[in-house]
Parts: C-alpha cells; structure tokens; sequence
C-alpha cells in the first residue's frame, strides 16, 4: 500500500465519526430529435445554499423511504412521462461538497446518492406545480450549477453514452412499436451523427436478430412507409453487456 494511503488511514482512525444526511439527486436527460437535442432537467433552487442558481432535481432522503423511491418521487414531482429509464448512477460524498457542512456545528456530512433517467422529449410533460424556475437545457449550455451538480451531470452523461453502446436503455424510452429510423434518431442525438450511417447501423441491427418486424407499416411525410418493429428481449440476453452491439 503507498505510504500516503498509510497516512490516511492513521489520520483516519483519528477523527470522530461524521453522521451523514443522504440526499438523491437526479440527471434527467430527454431526447429531442426533432431538434437533434439532448437535454438535461434543471431547477432553480428557492433557498440557501445557492439561492436562485441551477440545480439538478434533488432532495434528502425521508424517514422509511428507499432512495429509489425517493429518486421517483423527484421524477413524480417534475415530469410526467410514460415510457423512461431510471438508474442509480453514482454516490459523491466528498467532504465539503455542501456549504451546509461547515455551518453544522454537529459535524453532518451531505451525501448524494445520484440517478440518472432517460425519457423522450415528445413525451416528458414538466409540472410546474409550486415551481418557479424548471428547465430543459441543452447538455452542451448548462450554466454553472449549485453544489457539485457540474460533476454530476458530466458523470451521468458519460455512463448515458456508454450504457447505448452496450445495452438496451433505448428501448425502454421508445414506443412498444417503432420505426428504425426513430431508433436510430435517438442515437445520433446522444452518440453524435458520426457514430454510424443510417445503412450501416440498420443492417447492423437487422443481423442481430432482436428486432421483431410487426409487419405493420406507417407512413410519414412523402418516402415510402416504414415497417414497425418490437424489441425482443429474450433474443438481445445472448448480447448482453457486449460492448459496441449497435455500432
């Protein structure tokens, strides 16, 4: 072990036990692809610390409540949507993450336990009960946030594009039936237009065999209809956790 990890751990059993509160905190990307847009939900928060600047969708943890239960109440506050994907993300615990530490004069260290969530724009309603400030940003112009939410939000964009590559998190945001042009507009929206061409990417999926056509057709606009398919779960477990199946 290094010599400083030593020096740590003695400082370590030297201190007194912090006690914590628990927070949950939310990154809650939509996907525009209208506008080739992803988006992050944002608040803006009506006390101190950080009056009046953003924030991601956050709050401490009840008596009795798990904290996926009280990352959903978040959601239940905010938006209303009826296709989405939740996760826990990551938990940041660093000392001094949160003012309040220093005003506590019993020692109460702040955690936050993060979840991010993924829904299409289209269908992601924001409530704005009892709600001033709330907010889809662009993930590229979000402003400087309160906390240490900058980190947060860089975090869970990252395991966002990583959990694309390797799993089916599309499919839980997208309609029972959908076309493989909107799946492959979701894509672009979060991986970038240069991940893959359209061909490509179809036959790609095509091969792999767990993508059922419904042998039902929609037309939109003035091309050619454009089959319908469902996701087949039990024929995708085989890729499971294989990085790069869509690409």
């Amino acid at each position: 072990m290094p010599e400083r990890y030593q020096k740590k751990i003695i400082t370590a059993h030297q201190l007194p036990l912090a006690d914590f509160k628990v927070g949950v905190d939310n990154v809650i990307f939509s996907v525009d692809t209208m506008q080739n847009r992803l988006l992050v939900l944002l608040v803006m928060r009506q006390q101190e610390p950080f009056l009046n600047s953003w924030s991601l969708p956050g709050t401490l943890v009840r008596q009795g409540e798990s904290l996926e239960d009280a990352a959903y109440r978040i959601l239940a506050e905010k938006i209303r949507a009826k296709n989405l994907y939740l996760e826990q993300l990551y938990t940041f615990g660093g000392p001094e993450r949160d003012p309040r530490e220093a005003c506590d004069s019993f020692g109460v260290r702040y955690l936050s336990v993060s979840y991010f969530a993924l829904v299409r724009f289209e269908e992601a309603e924001l409530i704005a009960d009892k709600v001033t400030g709330i907010a889809w940003y662009p993930v590229k112009q979000v402003p400087q946030l309160a906390f240490d939410h900058n980190q947060i939000l860089a975090y869970g964009h990252r395991r966002l594009r990583n959990k694309l590559e390797y799993s089916p998190v599309a499919f839980d945001v997208l309609p029972d039936m959908f076309t493989l042009n909107d799946l492959y507009q979701l894509y672009t929206t979060v991986l970038g237009e240069g991940f893959s061409d359209y061909s490509n990417f179809r036959a790609r999926l095509l091969k792999l065999g767990f993508l059922c056509d419904t042998g039902i057709k929609v037309s939109r606009g003035a091309g050619r209809p454009a089959s319908l398919y469902r996701f087949n779960a039990e024929a995708f477990a085989p890729f499971k956790d294989k990085p790069l199946v869509f690409i």
